[in-house]
């Protein structure tokens, strides 16, 4: 049975064969069209010493004719999207014949009188014209009859129209692409631009009404179902005012994305248009890092990130096994998660030796182990506790697993002579009005005073303040401190867990309402890949002590946000998903800071990534609050916040 499947004729074989028999008449019919035109369409006024030659090369020049096309591709080919290609190919094949038959017949003409010694020049020339215009004419045929159909099936309102945003070279290469293949019931109707020297004009038929401003006129006018957006070069600022407009419509959205992306323009097709998501609206120019610089660090070097199956950390993850690193190394206390980034980088990256691990950065014998049996050079320090309003209500837990979690995690990074060591911080330990951030400004202040007491040959202050061990015991090493240490802080990062958009996308899945805790709260966003590329570069940067910092551009509103998201959904806010304010939470502020007060800007050869200069405290002072921190966190103390304030001065806890 599947031998008579597998030889079963295909409908191009038939037409393969249907064109050979086309053929076949047309090599005979052009030459002897061109005698009738070179003696007046008149048989009997051919003479023989001219026919006959003609006769006799017949079967040849068909057999010949029949290879050479056969060769150039012309049964093989797909018709129904011919193009420039194509042509060449029948081009080739006529000058090749025309070049057999000069050549073919000349000996026949010879041998017919002493008197000719070829046909006449019009002969020739005339024949193998009407033969190529026979040839093409019957294979762009089918090609030009879907066209009308198409035009006709536009005509009787079958399609679906689109606006198209954007005539340059992507826009054109879209209607190419669409014409071509064509895609269901969707139809470009109509095209917009900002440059007013293509305004009045047309692409392919389809007129370009006008610039941005025109968009919701031509919406309504042409009836616009989808919306694309064609402008891979436009600035984050450019596409945000388009999208904004788009956005008040009903049109469901699509775009290229950033010209960075595209990598030829004249082979972009429909499948590049992705649909419109909130990082796009956010109004600020992607992050671009230096990958060499990042290749330089990363390669061939024993890497460990912790909570390395988290948002950040298994991000971390992905683009460090891009950089070919000696040696991956993931810890996270949550199996489930570490085995999800597991089989994901087995797969894309089969070469990759990675190792995954199981256990807590409060576990100080786990953390030794860990250290001294891989020995990792550069540590990214990922594992965290981040829910602000759940914090609040376990203010403690936000103390050992962060703050004292990080010291650990730093402590064992000395003992094992990392290079390296990159703590992951927030703004939210600027100014801190909930525990969460004051515990992450508590790490921050940890890997400065590791960088700071190292730097000093002080190493030997830094003690272990590990809980669980007996008076005395120590973990011992012969290795000389040499870690640089440094934090990366930067704002809300779109679709992590416990971030606000997957939150307002289940809401409106399940038709809202969607919850806003204030009409007039604002924050920083910036996305899981441009997080990790400012703390890969911060890694290269890093001389040691240093808070780098991310321009997040301007902030943006929640209620701003959630309104957005709706739209894209393809709803309309407070009619189809409504809005609740529920007031601010435990701890939250209705704004995030980037710097506090105290720290300047330095520029980095990155613009969008700053160093904050290190605000000053009494090291040795701080290390002995922070063991006082890990027994009041320990014994659960009612009073922690207060005792946190007292370390973190910039900490106003939100006590109502």
């Amino acid at each position: 049975m599947n031998r008579i499947i597998g030889t079963k004729i295909q409908h191009w074989q038939v037409m393969a064969v249907m064109l050979a028999v086309f053929d076949a008449v047309v090599f005979n019919l052009s030459f002897f069209l061109a005698l009738l035109l070179r003696f007046d369409f008149s048989v009997g006024s051919i003479p023989s010493d001219y026919l006959t030659p003609y006769l006799q090369f017949t079967l040849i020049y068909m057999a010949a004719g029949l290879v050479v096309y056969g060769l150039c591709g012309l049964y093989s080919a797909m018709w129904r999207y011919a193009s420039f290609m194509e042509l060449e190919r029948i081009v080739l094949s006529a000058a090749i014949c025309f070049v057999i038959h000069v050549a073919g017949i000349t000996p026949f003409v010879i041998n017919a009188s002493d008197e000719f010694f070829h046909m006449p020049w019009s002969y020739y020339f005339v024949g193998i014209m009407v033969q190529f215009l026979m040839t093409m004419a019957a294979r762009f045929s089918y090609r030009f009859i879907l066209l009308v159909k198409d035009h006709k099936g536009a005509n009787d309102g079958e399609f679906r129209p689109v606006m198209l945003i954007g005539a340059g070279s992507a826009g054109r290469a879209i209607i190419r692409e669409m014409t071509r293949f064509g895609h269901g019931h969707d139809r470009i109707a109509v095209i917009i631009d900002d440059d007013k020297n293509k305004w009045k004009r047309s692409i392919d038929g389809i007129p370009i009404a006008g610039g941005r401003d025109s968009i919701l006129e031509n919406v309504s006018r042409h009836h616009i179902e989808k919306i694309y957006i064609a402008i891979p070069s436009a600035t984050a600022d450019d596409l945000k005012e388009i999208l904004n407009v788009c956005k008040e419509t009903d049109c469901s959205l699509k775009m290229l994305r950033g010209m960075y992306q595209i990598v030829d323009e004249d082979r972009i097709t429909v499948n590049d248009l992705k649909d419109v998501s909130i990082e796009d609206l956010l109004g600020r120019e992607q992050i671009r890092v230096d990958m060499q610089e990042i290749y330089d660090f990363i390669n061939d070097k024993v890497i460990l990130v912790t909570g390395g199956g988290g948002s950040i950390g298994s991000e971390l993850c992905r683009q460090v096994a891009r950089h070919a690193p000696k040696q991956l190394i993931i810890f996270d206390v949550y199996e489930n998660n570490a085995y999800e980034i597991q089989q994901e980088l087995i797969r894309d990256h089969p070469d990759l030796d990675l190792k995954v691990e199981i256990g807590s950065v409060r576990d100080s014998r786990r953390l030794m182990q860990l250290f001294s049996h891989y020995k990792p050079q550069v540590v990214y320090h990922a594992a965290a506790h981040k829910h602000v309003p759940l914090m609040e209500g376990s203010p403690s837990e936000a103390i050992k697993n962060n703050a004292i979690g990080t010291y650990k995690t730093a402590y064992a990074a000395m003992m094992n002579g990392v290079q390296r060591f990159v703590l992951i911080s927030t703004d939210k330990a600027v100014n801190p009005t909930n525990i969460m951030g004051a515990s992450k400004r508590l790490c921050e202040m940890v890997v400065q005073t590791f960088d700071a007491k190292i730097k000093a040959g002080k190493a030997a202050d830094l003690k272990a303040i590990y809980s669980h061990l007996s008076d005395g015991e120590e973990f011992k090493s012969d290795i000389k401190p040499v870690t640089e240490y440094v934090a990366v802080r930067f704002g809300n990062v779109l679709g992590s867990n416990g971030s606000v958009v997957p939150l307002f996308k289940e809401q409106i899945a399940q038709g809202g309402p969607v919850t806003v805790t204030h009409p007039d709260i604002i924050r920083y966003f910036m996305t899981i890949p441009e997080a990790v590329s400012l703390v890969m570069q911060a890694g290269t940067y890093a001389k040691g002590g240093e808070i780098f910092v991310l321009d997040m551009g301007s902030p943006v509103k929640i209620d701003t946000l959630a309104r957005n998201l709706i739209r894209l959904s393809g709803l309309k806010p407070d009619v189809d998903i409504k809005i609740v304010y529920t007031g601010l939470r435990p701890g939250e502020k209705m704004y995030e800071e980037k710097l506090m007060a105290q720290e300047g800007l330095k520029t980095t050869p990155n613009k969008l990534i700053h160093i904050g200069n290190p605000v000053p405290f009494d090291e040795d002072r701080f290390l002995s609050q922070l063991n006082g921190l890990m027994d009041a966190a320990c014994a659960g103390s009612a009073d922690i916040k207060q005792r946190v304030a007292e370390v973190v001065d910039t900490y106003h806890p939100d006590n109502g």
